[in-house]
């Protein structure tokens, strides 16, 4: 682990000597890189180095227990035991930092929620978990742009497919994928008793041109009149766009703009992502059963959470960790489920490796 560290602490000091090289800052693209790499590695490179100093300063204090002064000697070991505590605790973190990156950690999303079983009130809590989705999105500075949307007569979604974009948007939210269970009493329900409805969400990572080889001769472009509100313009020109990947068939459509062109490009931008998506899947079952983490693979037939409005209370199963503080994380505070996933993610990682 250490000849690791020190090799990462030198390719710090490299970037750093990169970073104030004019000709790299001129090339803002070369830079962007460079600052990123710098970024991503400095914390490991800050504790490795308070590590080293707490290395040294426990040295001196065992040599101070032989002290002929009692005082000395007694501060001396009160010390120690403070510094072994850190010790152990920059150990586990810098453990935790090497670990290898998930490449796709910083990619874009596509997030698609979807109504289940439970009929309105299933429809009503996709409203719900959007609204929880975009509010964190707001809270973590990303942007959130609507590509499809399918709504009900009671004011619930269908559907809705929503491209966010950002800063480490597949690290944070990789681990939602799946159903979420909702248990309530509906307003219609006159009789109090609780209703149990499920939504799918799906995290698709954003595809880059590069990542998919689609041939013009495998796509077909239909265009149609778009339904829906959205107006007379919406209702009276072939703006919508369905996108047919004939080798696959796999079908997006998109028609929440009234550019025929804009429609498009979003359609082709979500197929991308879909044909990546499909892709790593296929790879995934090549993948030895036992090398999957206990987290969960992310497939939709897996319950992953439960939002039990009467307790206040949210359960993720995957890891047995509940919270009473339910309209906080509706409220956008999701980092409350988030941070003891990605924690029981990375113990694992560090037990298998």
């Amino acid at each position: 682990m250490f000849d690791k560290l020190q090799e990462v602490e030198q390719r710090y000091h490299e970037l750093n000597s990169q970073l104030a090289d004019p000709q790299v800052a001129a090339d803002q693209a070369t830079f962007r890189r460079i600052a990123k790499e710098h970024a991503h590695i400095q914390a490991l490179v800050t504790a490795y180095s308070r590590y080293r100093e707490v290395r040294e300063q426990i040295e001196d204090n065992r040599q101070m227990l032989a002290d002929k002064d009692e005082a000395i000697r007694q501060m001396a070991k009160a010390e120690l035991e403070e510094l072994d505590v850190e010790q152990e605790q920059l150990e586990a973190q810098m453990k935790r930092l090497l670990l290898p990156k998930d490449p796709l950690d910083e990619k874009n999303i596509y997030l698609e929620i979807r109504a289940g079983t439970g009929g309105d009130e299933a429809a009503l809590f996709v409203v719900d978990l959007f609204r929880m989705y975009s509010r964190y999105a707001e809270r973590r500075g990303w942007r959130v742009e609507v590509s499809r949307l399918s709504e009900t007569d009671r004011g619930g979604y269908k559907e809705i497919i929503a491209l966010i974009e950002g800063d480490d948007v597949y690290s944070r939210l990789k681990y939602e994928a799946g159903v979420h269970r909702v248990q309530r009493v509906p307003d219609t329900e006159s009789q109090g008793r609780l209703h149990t409805s499920a939504v799918t969400v799906a995290i698709l990572v954003e595809a880059d041109d590069i990542e998919i080889d689609m041939q013009d001769k495998d796509v077909k472009v239909d265009t149609y009149r778009a339904s829906g509100a959205g107006g007379q313009h919406v209702n009276t020109t072939d703006s919508a766009i369905r996108v047919t990947h004939v080798p696959t068939g796999v079908v997006v459509i998109c028609q929440d703009e009234k550019s025929q062109h804009k429609n498009k490009a979003k359609a082709l931008k979500e197929l991308k992502a879909r044909l990546f998506e499909r892709e790593r899947s296929e790879q995934q079952l090549q993948i030895a059963t036992e090398r999957r983490d206990q987290v969960g693979s992310g497939d939709r037939s897996e319950r992953i959470r439960t939002y039990h409005w009467p307790q206040s209370r949210i359960t993720d199963h995957r890891i047995g960790f509940t919270t009473h503080r339910l309209d906080d994380v509706l409220a956008g505070n999701l980092d409350e489920l988030i941070d003891p996933l990605q924690a029981f993610h990375q113990a694992e990682a560090l037990q298998s490796s």
